[in-house]
């Protein structure tokens, strides 16, 4: 017999939910942070493990508006050996890190000048180390009682280890861009975009996700990400998907 453990399952939004004037933090000033987790266990015919993390911390100032972002996935599988014999090994295997200042200008509500450094380590992909350093401008392009969408771009530099062991660098362009939509008091739609162009491939990372509020700092998030390279090994795809249930906590 087969058992399923989800940690954490998307709540539906209605209307008698929880009464909350926004789904994002509202501390105009100060620090807002939010972590989320989810797990999934199977037993039976098929073992294993996976766990998805995160730590998104928000500072705004009068002049800043800064972000740091620690993320992490990693599902262990039973397999069976060469011998016979049922082992436990790891399938996946991602960390990454970022951190980005942002200026506000004075003549802009909405503009920011920004650097942004990212970090990525991951052991089963096209490239298992990936490192960007990166300037630019962004600002909020549109927005309505329902609305929100953010763009950023600008010039930086790369330097990626490939599975095979070689190492690639050079200058890339950076775009990206948020999109939040509420969809009522209690739940939103979001999707991120970035793609870092550099002289041999074009990195491209995405997430689609719907979180729906339980209380005054808890909420349910599905995602779903994509990451993708166009220039990858042999042996490796270019895209790789992670679909992910996970319970935020805000403070």
């Amino acid at each position: 017999m087969k058992s399923l453990f989800i940690f954490s399952a998307l709540a539906l939004a209605s209307g008698g939910a929880a009464a909350a004037d926004s789904i994002d933090p509202v501390n105009a000033h100060g620090w807002n942070t939010s972590a989320e987790l989810g797990a999934i266990s199977t037993s039976g015919n098929t073992v294993g493990t996976s766990v998805t993390g995160k730590i998104d911390s928000k500072q705004e100032t009068e002049k800043w508006s800064n972000e740091y972002i620690l993320a992490g996935y990693f599902k262990d599988e039973e397999v069976t050996d060469d011998n016979g014999d049922k082992v436990r090994e790891r399938s996946a295997q991602r960390y990454s890190l970022s951190a980005k200042a942002g200026y506000k200008l004075l003549h802009d509500d909405h503009g920011k000048l920004f650097a942004l450094a990212t970090h990525v380590d991951d052991r089963f992909g096209a490239y298992t180390r990936y490192s960007t350093v990166g300037i630019g401008y962004g600002t909020q392009t549109y927005q309505s009682d329902t609305h929100t969408l953010d763009v950023e771009i600008g010039p930086g530099y790369f330097r990626g280890v490939r599975s095979e062991g070689n190492v690639e660098n050079g200058m890339t362009i950076r775009g990206a861009a948020i999109l939040k939509w509420k969809l009522s008091d209690n739940a939103q739609f979001r999707q991120n975009v970035s793609v870092e162009r550099g002289t041999s491939n074009i990195h491209s990372i995405a997430e689609t996700a719907i979180l729906t509020k339980i209380n005054s700092t808890m909420q349910m998030k599905a995602a779903y990400n994509i990451r993708n390279d166009t220039n990858v090994p042999a042996d490796k795809k270019n895209t790789d998907t992670q679909t992910s249930v996970t319970l935020v906590y805000s403070f």
